[in-house]
């Protein structure tokens, strides 16, 4: 409601009250939690790759109208893990082989100098908060909670590229992570026990050398980490999938 300043009949509209903040507050927690959900659903396979974005489904399941999930479905395209269609919704975005080597190399080339940059700028803290990571990653290993693993797992990675210091690699970091979240985490299904053990053994490795600031060595256990999940996730994409015919 607008008033005027006395005697001069000029409005004054008010500034938001408490109520409004706490409103904006609400809504974009709301809009929060929608888009970790629904990344979630679709990282974790739940949508074919290829395959259309079954939105009134997902508006029921959410508790959503169509207006929120398409906005956050305007992110998860941003993030490069579903493709909009002009008036025809979205579907989830189906990498190939080409593509998957050439997001991992890259992958990997930002990761290494990540590692070597982070060394000189990482505090006493950072180390600590990512060694707990690390311990709850363990912990979800033992478990073989995969959900759990990957969340920590992806922490740790995102926690080495924020100690770097460098906004243009984080950006650059963000869009290539976001193109291959879904791939990575179907790939840890496909692991064998062996190469899941190779995998924490590796991240021994990147915690020891983040410990000890050693940026090169770190810079190199972070560029063949990524080589490994790179073999990893191309052997899943090329495996006969379970139910599927076999090739001739």
């Amino acid at each position: 409601m607008k008033s005027t300043i006395p005697d001069t009949g000029v409005p004054i509209t008010p500034s938001p009250g408490n109520g409004d903040r706490q409103e904006n507050r609400h809504e974009a927690s709301l809009h929060g939690e929608i888009l970790l959900r629904l990344r979630d659903y679709v990282v974790e396979g739940n949508i074919p790759e290829g395959a259309r974005v079954p939105e009134r489904q997902l508006c029921e399941m959410l508790g959503i109208s169509r207006t929120p999930l398409r906005e956050a479905l305007k992110v998860l395209a941003a993030e490069g893990l579903i493709e909009l269609l002009p008036n025809r919704g979205a579907r989830v975005r189906q990498l190939s082989q080409r593509d998957l080597e050439e997001l991992f190399d890259v992958m990997a080339g930002l990761e290494s100098l990540a590692g070597r940059l982070a060394c000189e700028a990482i505090t006493d803290a950072e180390i600590t908060a990512i060694e707990q990571l690390h311990y709850e990653m363990y912990g979800h290993y033992l478990h073989r909670d995969m959900h759990g693993y990957f969340q920590a797992n992806q922490r740790i990675h995102e926690s080495i590229v924020d100690a770097a210091r460098n906004d243009t690699l984080k950006s650059a970091y963000a869009n290539f992570a976001g193109r291959i979240r879904r791939v990575r985490y179907s790939a840890n299904f496909a692991r064998k026990r062996q190469r899941w053990a190779e995998a924490m053994r590796e991240h021994e490795a990147i915690l020891d050398a983040l410990r000890r600031r050693a940026g090169s060595e770190l810079s190199d256990v972070l560029f063949q980490h990524l080589r490994n999940k790179r073999t990893a996730a191309i052997e899943h994409l090329t495996e006969p999938q379970e139910g599927a015919p076999a090739s001739p």
